[in-house]
């Protein structure tokens, strides 16, 4: 018995219909993008396994449990499909020495691959905006791509979302915050659960990020972070404040922040919201000042951001955002020797001039065909049959009525010259639009 073949458990289809309102939110984004001048890049899905094991940190759940990882045959090289964009980015501006060149302000979309039991908003191959900045030190950038996400919420019609802040100061300062975290953990070694025992001497900053019940209480107590920090530190925290102030953004700092990847440091957010369950971060990020160096460039100061795409369409569906998708402009009706050697010609000039055609294929007669052109979502469809070929005209019957007002009457089947048919149409568009 032939079994059918399915796709990957996580990693899914996204169907027409579904697809062109991925496609709306990628040009509503890259518009979004535009105006704050940050430049696209495209970047390879696959790099090599070291990139992650040295930008993401050896003892993380990505690198030890989630990343999809195995060796060329070809030549014997260890692998990685991407599971977060920043790195891979980073490898690119040192590789083509782009942050020598001048400060960038970067982006990218594109699939990121985690090994992650599948549930609502998480998936094994899911879907990232990225935004990144490099050459920029001050909190004024910082406070820009914060700014930049409420200015999307409001482009993509989602409320609920909430900023979170906080900062993890410099790597000194995390140095002596470590140690006093160890010491508060060890001293509480009792209610500690597997994971966090395992996590205590490697990274015990994520024990802050437990979502273990019977631990909250005593997380709630430990040593916070923002009591080592500096005076630089905390200048540069206050200057992203004071932005956010001046622009009435409200936040709310929030001292167990820690981000999920070693190489954050000064700010990090995010922007969580309630409606998706345990999966409520939607876009998250911050500076990372040092992964430049640690990835074998000279240093160099960066900022940057991730949103899922998944999860934010999900918003913009229980916000009612989702929009509503144009039909086609023309269905083109044929029959006949004539007519047909005559409608791609005639397909083709009304393409020319800017206009959306759905050219009918596989013969039919002229009422299946019309059935379609009604099922298309066409505003019109151009109708030839031999009698208009040989004529040189078409007929054009509109398949709506003058925008879309239920109690008008959809205008009458007329004919019309080839040479004319362009201009009726268009004219037809803009008579539309005034009413």
């Amino acid at each position: 018995m032939n079994l059918s073949i399915q796709s990957v458990r996580g990693m899914n289809d996204i169907l027409p219909g579904e697809a062109e309102v991925w496609e709306h939110f990628e040009e509503t984004v890259r518009s979004w993008l535009r105006s704050y001048g940050y430049r696209p890049m495209r970047l390879p899905i696959v790099e090599p396994t070291p990139l992650f094991t040295r930008a993401i940190g050896e003892v993380t759940d990505i690198v030890e449990k989630e990343m999809y990882s195995f060796i060329d045959s070809l030549n014997g090289e260890p692998l990685t499909l991407r599971p977060e964009g920043t790195a891979g980015c980073v490898r690119a501006v040192i590789q083509h020495k782009m942050a020598a060149q001048h400060a960038q302000r970067l982006y990218y979309f594109g699939p990121m691959f985690r090994h992650e039991r599948p549930q609502k908003g998480r998936f094994r191959q899911f879907n990232q905006v990225g935004v990144e900045t490099f050459g920029f030190s001050g909190p004024d950038i910082d406070a820009e791509q914060i700014l930049m996400g409420a200015r999307l919420w409001d482009d993509l019609g989602v409320d609920g979302i909430k900023l979170q802040l906080n900062t993890l100061g410099q790597m000194d300062e995390r140095a002596n915050h470590r140690s006093e975290l160890i010491n508060y953990f060890e001293k509480n070694a009792d209610l500690l659960d597997d994971e966090a025992k395992r996590r205590l001497y490697t990274n015990p900053l994520r024990l802050l990020d437990s979502k273990n019940p019977a631990m909250q209480e005593m997380i709630a107590t430990a040593p916070n972070l923002i009591d080592h920090l500096g005076a630089q530190s905390m200048a540069h925290f206050e200057g992203v404040q004071q932005v956010l102030r001046d622009a009435g953004l409200p936040y709310t700092i929030n001292p167990r922040l820690v981000r999920g990847l070693d190489y954050y440091n000064l700010t990090v957010f995010e922007w969580v919201t309630d409606r998706l369950g345990a999966q409520g971060t939607v876009c998250a990020g911050g500076r990372y000042d040092g992964l430049v160096e640690q990835l074998g460039g000279k240093p160099t100061p960066a900022c940057g951001f991730a949103m899922g795409v998944e999860r934010l369409l999900t918003l913009i569906r229980e916000s009612g955002g989702e929009p509503v998708l144009e039909g086609i402009d023309v269905y083109l009706v044929h029959q006949g020797d004539a007519a047909s050697r005559l409608a791609p010609r005639v397909a083709e000039g009304l393409r020319d001039r800017g206009i959306d055609v759905l050219f009918h294929c596989g013969g039919g007669s002229f009422k299946s065909q019309m059935k379609k052109a009604d099922a298309s979502g066409a505003s019109f469809a151009v109708i030839i049959g031999d009698d208009e070929a040989n004529a040189g005209e078409v007929s054009l019957k509109p398949l709506r009525a003058s925008g879309d007002r239920p109690n008008e009457q959809k205008q009458e089947q007329k004919r019309v010259p080839i040479d004319r048919i362009a201009d009726e149409i268009m004219n037809s568009f803009l008579d539309w639009e005034e009413t």
